[in-house]
This record gives structure tokens, C-alpha cells and sequence, in this order.
């Protein structure tokens, strides 16, 4: 999403809520200058790619002792 800066100064609250789930890129006198952004993204992004990867029949304390068990 792409918004002015004074768009931004009037509904900040708004926007931060929004850059939870979106980029907002911020523009000043037609010019892209910022973008507000969720710091945590790359992590958000790395749950959810690993999202339905376990079947769904797993225990994971089970799967945890297992592991411990290897070493």
C-alpha cells in the first residue's frame, strides 16, 4: 500500500496496525521516501512456510524426547 506522508500523520494509529500484515510505503511530494514494516516479517514468513510440513498426527513431546535420545 502506498500513502502520503500527511495521510500518514493523520491516521498513524491506522497505519501501524496495518503494517502488521502489509508494507505501507510512505510518499512525500510524489517520491517514495519511507516504508513502515513489521520487524518481525522474515519470521512470520519462515512460520508459515514450515505451516503443514508435520503430519498432523505428531507428537511433538514424543518427537522431542526422540531427538534427545540421538545425541
Amino acid at each position: 500500500m502506498s500513502i502520503t506522508a500527511t495521510e500518514l500523520k493523520q491516521n498513524l494509529g491506522k497505519y501501524l496496525l496495518l503494517a502488521e500484515t502489509e508494507d505501507v510505503f510512505i510518499s512525500r511530494n510524489g517520491r517514495i521516501v519511507a516504508k513502515l514494516t513489521n520487524p518481525y516479517q522474515n519470521r512470520v514468513d519462515a512460520a508459515k512456510a514450515l505451516f503443514g510440513l508435520l503430519p498432523p498426527d505428531v507428537d511433538l513431546d514424543k518427537v522431542r524426547e526422540e531427538r534427545l535420545h540421538k545425541i
